[in-house]
């Protein structure tokens, strides 16, 4: 019988994936209050250091695959994780992409109209981006880059390391809100939710753990969410 413990060759007992979802580890923009979107920025050394703490928290997960928005952030953070973990290189998936804020990225927030920048603050997912994305476009990308994750690993367990508004739609969608629902609330940098996922189905994991054989959580406690639950 093959060893349990070896990564990659876990399945779990249903079909569904088992999808850890991630922001990305922090960068100046983020302290700066700059709204980065499709910009290109790399981590900082706090946002390191926090990929490395992410590595450790779930260690103890047997993940078998780490995908990643292609921006640099998320990318560098996923990397981290993933050589910590001994797997391969992270799978890129477009999808996966902060929103497109168009002709307001690389911005300071302390230079935006009042009025629109109550809007940005509340992370309203109606707000119009002159240039950018549509709030429709973006949450249908999102779903889809999920569901194709989990389509093409069903019973096992995957690491997805992205961006705050892209888990706003995700958020969203398994709370069963309206996509232009505000949620008043921001994910932290390094902050997780755990999905059951499958090409037509994605929803929270239900914390009576009823995906079974997960064994003893030993992750940190300030992670929320993440892959181990309680047998």
């Amino acid at each position: 019988m093959a060893d349990s413990s070896l990564r990659g060759n876990i399945k779990l007992i249903n079909s569904s994936a088992h999808i850890c979802v991630s922001r990305h580890g922090e960068t100046d923009w983020n302290i700066s209050g700059i709204l980065q979107g499709w910009t290109d920025v790399l981590l900082n050394d706090l946002g390191r250091r926090q990929a490395y703490e992410l590595a450790e928290a779930v260690s103890c997960c047997r993940i078998s695959s780490v995908y990643s928005s292609p921006l640099r952030r998320s990318l560098e953070t996923a990397e981290i994780i993933a050589r910590e973990l001994g797997l391969d290189p992270p799978t890129c998936h477009e999808g996966l992409k902060e929103r497109n804020f168009g002709v307001i990225q690389g911005i300071p927030k302390a230079e935006m109209n009042p009025e629109f920048l109550e809007q940005i603050v509340k992370r309203n997912p109606a707000c119009y981006f002159d240039h950018g994305e549509t709030m429709e476009g973006f949450a249908s990308r999102v779903l889809d880059a999920i569901a194709s994750i989990a389509k093409n690993h069903p019973g096992e367990r995957v690491l997805v390391i992205t961006h705050g508004w892209v888990m706003d739609v995700i958020t969203r969608h398994i709370l069963g809100l309206p996509p232009s629902a505000i949620l008043n609330m921001k994910r932290k940098n390094g902050e997780c939710l755990s999905l059951s996922a499958t090409e037509d189905s994605i929803r929270l994991l239900s914390e009576d753990g009823d995906l079974p054989g997960f064994g003893t959580c030993s992750c940190s406690e300030k992670q929320q969410r993440i892959l181990c639950r309680s047998a």
